[in-house]
Order: structure tokens, then C-alpha cells, then sequence
């Protein structure tokens, strides 16, 4: 049997691509000689499967490029003085010499040197081969299942805890993290690296959270268009109030613009006890609520982007609190919620969670918070807590949406920011007499709300999982696909 080359996966790759290239062009007439052209006469899903080809083939020749770029540093070691292979061709670092064969940045280059060496094999003292440091990572790397990028945060990670962690934690967290690297993207593989941070070095969480808190900083500059600009770098802890308060004002401006022409204080006060949670998406059409006005189109319209209400809020709070008259309209979600395990919060040791804020933070913090303020009690499931109301109401209750925060951790579909999603009904309240209860709501921010609703995708709902089954359109074999906080919670993983 014929060994497979290094090269065997990219030339299987280019293979696909070609393959799928020709399947997304039409089968007769003349194929343009450019790129550009061929994209433009391709089908819809034939562009999809040309765009996954491409990115598999950038996967597998990116695992090349830092398997070559870690031997490069290699062999530009210190010890090889001016023989190092670096300086040899006229670069003063390895880095550089990378940066000049991709073309790329000095920042790029050094992370491939570090993939490079944090997933090349080693040899011992005897000449024995030995595994990379962290296995895991670098047979994902070689298969092409996970990015450079997600390679590189993970094992980063993985060395800067290496010291005080568990050897046996480290290693199956490192497994865990490879395969949802496969899975997630970059931005929600993040939260995951985070929290297995926090998991892999709970004593040097509260020293973080000091060094954070000593890092703030608040910059304010006159650019020369006559534009104030504020920059500001803030701690877990004093960024949670500021977004919970900006966040808020925005939410409840976007939720008054949503419930259409008329609706004012009495659209928000709704909107805050359940925002959006008549509206159910195992359906279509729409479940109005009862009394929604529709009389006509506003004066003006309100076309402020994000950032606009942003710093809008802002400067709403900053007149309330220098003493107008002025009063902010009522808030639908203004207190900051914390989540920590009970012995955590009564040891202060290990680390816990604010809504809204994807970096985990000491024990010591969330205690701290506590005693500054008024805190929710997370009790799930009991007979104190009613989260099954039935049909008894409508509108999702607030312990009810805690509950679905906690399960959901923000959008159970894209995983955005919990304070701009909804609790809404799957089967909807008034068409289908779907009941106000956990496993029939979820979290869904607006837009994947819509597509879910354009798509027919169904969903299924436990205490804890949400599943999202896809239309046949989507997914002929309609295989179900984990969502919601599942997805980038981390297992608990016993120490040797």
C-alpha cells in the first residue's frame, strides 16, 4: 500500500474544487477564461459548494504554510547564531522571512511560526519521536478541519495556562476545543477558549480581573473634523454597566420602532415583560398581538444605525445624570445579571459569568458585585420558580427569560448578544396554543428570527438544548444542528 504524500490532501482538494467548479456552471455554453465570469454564470448552490471547496483547499494549504513556517523557525533557532536559516537569506528574524513569502503582515507570520511549533512533532533526547505538545490541535490542523486562526488561539491559550493547569484537564479541554473548532466560527470558538481559561487557571482569574481593572483607561480628543471622540478600554465588571445601560436604552427604542406607529410607553412596557414572545416560529405569517395599532406610517421616520442610538443613549444618560428635567423612558432590561456556581460564590473560588460580557471573571468579582447590589436568584426548575405557566399568560415572565438566558446564552441561532435577542414561542401562543413554558420559547434576535420564519426551519426545545432542524431545501437529510449555549458551554472534565 502506497504511503499518502504530504501533499495527498491538498491534491485531493484541488480535485474537489475542480470537481464542484464544473458542477456549478451551466452545462452548455461558452465557460468565461476568468474568474470573475465563471462566478458570475454559477448557481446558487453551485457557488455555495465552490466557496466550501476553496475554503477547504485555503485550510489544508494553510496547515502546510505553518508546518513549513514552524521549520523555518526551527531552524532560525538562536543557537545556529548567523547560520540560521533567516539570517542566511538577509532577514534579521524568522518572522520577517515569513512575512516577506506571504506577502502578509509580521503579525500573520508569527502566528503561523507559533502553530508552526506548538503542533510540530518532537524528538526526545534519543532520537525518539514524540508527539506535538498538543496532539489534538495538530491532527485537526493536518485534516483541514480547523483554521490557522482557531489553531492558534486555542493553543495559546493552552501555553499560557500550561504552568498552573492540570495536565489531564488541559489535555481533554484541548480535545473538546479542537473538535468545536471544527464546528464553530472564530468569534463563538472565542467564548469557548475563554472559558476553558477560566476552567485551566481558576486561581489566576482574580489576578486577571486586577489587571484589567488597572488597564482602564477613558481618552477624550478633538479630531481635526471638530468630532469628539471617546475611547475607552474597560474591565469586565465596569463595561457590564456601561453596555447594560446603553444596550437597554437602544433595545427599547428598536422594540417602540417595531411595534409600530402609536404604540409609545404601552408597546415598551409589553415589549419589556416578553419582547417579541407572541410571535412564534414553528409558523408562518403573523400573530399580531391583540390591541396593536396600525395607522399609518410616523411623521418621521427614526433611520438611526446602531451606532447612532449608541451614542445617543449615551448622552441621554450623561443629560439625566448632570440634572435635567428630562426623565429616560422605563427600561425593559436594566439590571446586570451574574451567573456562578453556589460553592464559588460562597468560597470565592473559580470564576463565573456576566450577561452580555463574553470574558468569564473571578469569583471575587462576582462576589464583590453582590454585595454592591441587588441579586436575582437563578433557581431553575423548583416549585418557588413558576417557569411553566401554561396558557395562563401570554408574555414570558422575567424569571421565565432568565431561564431561557441561561440555557440559550444569547441568540440560540447566532449566538448574538443576549440583550438584543427575544423570547419567543415556538409554537405560536394563539395559532397553535403553544403554552408559555421553557421548552416551548427561545431566544432568537430579529434577523434569525425572519430567516427562520422564511426558511421553515422547526425547533426543538428542551430544559436544556435547543435544536434546530433545517428544511429540505437546506439539508435534504433535515439532520438536526445544536444551538443555543450547548454549543460553547464547556463539560466538566476530572483532574487526574
Amino acid at each position: 500500500m502506497e504511503t499518502p504524500t504530504p501533499l495527498a490532501s491538498l491534491q485531493q482538494d484541488v480535485a474537489a474544487l475542480a470537481a464542484a467548479w464544473a458542477g456549478a456552471l451551466p452545462a452548455f455554453g461558452v465557460v468565461p477564461s476568468d474568474a470573475q465570469g465563471s462566478f458570475e454564470l454559477m448557481s446558487g448552490s453551485g457557488l455555495v459548494s465552490v466557496t466550501d471547496a476553496i475554503a477547504q483547499l485555503r485550510r489544508t494549504t494553510d496547515a502546510l504554510l505553518a508546518r513549513a513556517a514552524g521549520e523555518v523557525g526551527r531552524r532560525s533557532g538562536p543557537e545556529f547564531g548567523s547560520e540560521g536559516l533567516a539570517k542566511k537569506n538577509g532577514f534579521s528574524t524568522p518572522t520577517k522571512l515569513v512575512a516577506s513569502s506571504t506577502g502578509g503582515s509580521t503579525g500573520e507570520a508569527a502566528r503561523l511560526l507559533a502553530v508552526g511549533a506548538a503542533t510540530a512533532s518532537r524528538q526526545d533526547f534519543s532520537g525518539q519521536a514524540r508527539p506535538a505538545r498538543h496532539p489534538h490541535v495538530a491532527a485537526a490542523l493536518d485534516a483541514g478541519l480547523i483554521s490557522v486562526d482557531a489553531a492558534g488561539a486555542i493553543t495559546g491559550m493552552l501555553d499560557r495556562v500550561e504552568p498552573r493547569a492540570d495536565a489531564a484537564v488541559a489535555e481533554g479541554i484541548e480535545k473538546i476545543l479542537a473538535e468545536r473548532a471544527a464546528d464553530l466560527p472564530l468569534s463563538l470558538l472565542l467564548r469557548v477558549i475563554k472559558q476553558a481559561e477560566a476552567r485551566l487557571d481558576p486561581d489566576g482569574a482574580e489576578p486577571r480581573d486586577e489587571e484589567r481593572w488597572l488597564g482602564r483607561s477613558l481618552t477624550i480628543r478633538e479630531n481635526r473634523h471638530g468630532m469628539t471622540e471617546l475611547t475607552a478600554r474597560l474591565d469586565p465588571e465596569s463595561a457590564s454597566l456601561v453596555k447594560t445601560a446603553i444596550e437597554a436604552l437602544v433595545s427599547d427604542g428598536l422594540r417602540a420602532k417595531d411595534a409600530g406607529p402609536g404604540a409609545g410607553a404601552g408597546a415598551r412596557a409589553g415589549a419589556g415583560a416578553g419582547a417579541g414572545a407572541g410571535a412564534g416560529v414553528s409558523g408562518g405569517g403573523a400573530d399580531v398581538a391583540a390591541g396593536a395599532r396600525a395607522d399609518g406610517e410616523p411623521v418621521i421616520t427614526d433611520d438611526r444605525s446602531i451606532p447612532q442610538r449608541q451614542a445617543d443613549a449615551l448622552v441621554e444618560i450623561m443629560r439625566h445624570v448632570l440634572g435635567c428635567t428630562h426623565t429616560l423612558p422605563p427600561l425593559a432590561s436594566v439590571t446586570t445579571i451574574t451567573r456562578i456556581d453556589l460553592d464559588a460564590l460562597r468560597t470565592g473560588l473559580g470564576s463565573g459569568s456576566i450577561d452580555g460580557i463574553d470574558q468569564p471573571v473571578s469569583a471575587g468579582t462576582i462576589r464583590r458585585m453582590a454585595a454592591s447590589a441587588d441579586l436575582i436568584p437563578m433557581v431553575l426548575g423548583t416549585d418557588s420558580v413558576p417557569l411553566d405557566v401554561g396558557r395562563t399568560a401570554r408574555l414570558f415572565t422575567k424569571t421565565q427569560r432568565l431561564a431561557l438566558h441561561e440555557r440559550d446564552g444569547g441568540c440560540a441561532s447566532c449566538g448574538q448578544n443576549i440583550n438584543y435577542t427575544h423570547a419567543h414561542h415556538i409554537r405560536w401562543w394563539k395559532r397553535h396554543h403553544g403554552r408559555t413554558d421553557i421548552t416551548n420559547g427561545v431566544l432568537l434576535c430579529s434577523f434569525c428570527h425572519h430567516m427562520i420564519h422564511r426558511d421553515g426551519w422547526n425547533i426543538h426545545a428542551t430544559p436544556t438544548e435547543v435544536w434546530f432542524i433545517p428544511p429540505p431545501h437546506i439539508d435534504p437529510d433535515q439532520a438536526p444542528r445544536l444551538g443555543g449555549k450547548a454549543r460553547f458551554d464547556l463539560p466538566r472534565i476530572a483532574a487526574a
